[in-house]
């Protein structure tokens, strides 16, 4: 069964050599720490401060992937993300 992801999105692999275009960050999400590049207008959006501090209150700014890691579940952080648009 798959999912559509919101177009504003972008999964990438997780390779640390896939580069970032300006305007966008990379997190990590989810169990599995999967990748996504999302626009840095979701900073000032109230529900992504909501999870950024959850990622704040869990990893302090000591984040093991080198990004920023989100602490939910990647269906969670899609819709999420998904209403942001």
């Amino acid at each position: 069964m798959g999912f559509r992801l919101p177009s504003i999105i972008k999964r990438t692999s997780s390779s640390k050599t896939v580069d970032v275009p300006k305007g966008y960050l990379a997190v990590y999400v989810g169990e599995k720490m999967k990748r996504f590049v999302i626009p840095v207008s979701y900073l000032n959006q109230t529900s992504f401060q909501e999870l950024l501090s959850q990622s704040e209150e869990q990893f302090e700014y000591d984040h093991p992937m080198g990004g920023l890691t989100i602490p939910c579940r990647e269906d969670i952080f899609l819709d999420i993300t998904s209403h942001l648009n």
